[in-house]
């Protein structure tokens, strides 16, 4: 784990190179095709080198919850472990990681009707002010949304519509374990400052890449739009708005570097409070031999992270 632009994938391949793991992806924007650069995909080279699981498994069109997640990567995990394989999970969506070890609460189905209400007032009202009435239904779960997290938001209250329950007392529910155990390691930045930099630097090199012409790819296919999961992604969002005239280049630039620290420091906030962590400190350089050591010394090379 760790958060956005520390080197995950590299470290992954070395651990892939080095013990009998295969890779489970556990990112929530890779899970689309067509979207590779901006996600930071696995290279085609990389993928030849060690196999990822669960990306490119859905249209930018579609959505994909965290409880699909759990179920498709417990399946995976289980396949790899009748090989012999031991699950190497890796990425950045920290709720899928929690998700995935301590299960989900149970809760209602998506009701379109509901939805689609809830869409039609957005549009009327804009979505802080359905994030204010959340704030007096369920001021725990709106407390730690933003006013503009229109998936999040619509969901809580759709929950609330369908149940006569607050969000934030269901997810209490005692939800499902998955009967794994996990060894959890997190790369952990040293400098805030040097994270940034290369945040920074990363986003230019994707622009390098084609990140523009990949967003073009996508504007034009003329059947998504910004409230899909998929174009919220950071980096994404702040290109669509930059075709649409929204902003201008070097506005984006500055957008998509600055959501991409912003969630950075959401993943180290979560990281920091997510029990059992061993934190590996990272730099310019790949610890590659320190990962390497804290699972041989915490496994004793019996079975390696499982």
């Amino acid at each position: 784990m760790g958060p956005t632009a520390t080197g995950k994938t590299e470290i992954a391949l070395e651990l892939h190179a080095r013990f009998p793991v295969e890779i489970v992806s556990v990112d929530s924007s890779q899970v689309y095709r067509g979207m590779d650069i901006g996600t930071a995909k696995p290279t085609r080279a990389q993928l030849a080198r060690a196999p990822h699981r669960l990306i490119d498994i859905r249209d930018p069109s579609e959505t994909y919850s965290a409880a699909e997640f759990r179920a498709d990567a417990l399946r995976e995990m289980a396949r790899l472990r009748a090989r012999g394989k031991v699950p190497l999970l890796v990425g950045g969506t920290m709720f899928y990681f929690r998700a995935l070890e301590h299960g989900l609460s149970p809760l209602p189905s998506a009701v379109p009707a509901v939805r689609e209400a809830l869409a039609a007032e957005a549009r009327r009202v804009g979505w802080p002010a359905l994030h204010a009435r959340l704030a007096g239904i369920d001021p725990a779960t709106a407390a730690r949304l933003d006013p503009h997290d229109a998936q999040r938001i619509q969901r809580a209250l759709e929950i609330h519509a369908v149940t006569g329950r607050a969000p934030s007392a269901l997810v209490r529910a005692a939800p499902e374990p998955s009967g794994y155990r996990f060894l959890k390691i997190a790369l952990w930045p040293v400098e805030r400052a040097d994270l940034h930099r290369r945040i920074a630097a990363r986003f230019l090199q994707m622009l390098e890449h084609g990140l523009l012409a990949e967003v073009e790819g996508l504007y034009a296919r003329g059947d998504l739009h910004p409230g899909l999961p998929s174009m919220r992604t950071v980096g994404y969002r702040q290109v669509w708005s930059f075709l649409t005239k929204e902003v201008n280049y070097n506005e984006m630039i500055e957008r998509s570097v600055a959501a991409t620290r912003q969630l950075a420091k959401r993943q180290m906030t979560w990281l920091r409070r997510y029990p059992g962590t061993h934190r590996v400190a990272c730099g310019d350089g790949l610890p590659v031999r320190e990962v390497a050591e804290l699972v041989q010394r915490v496994t004793g090379d019996r079975e390696v992270g499982v």
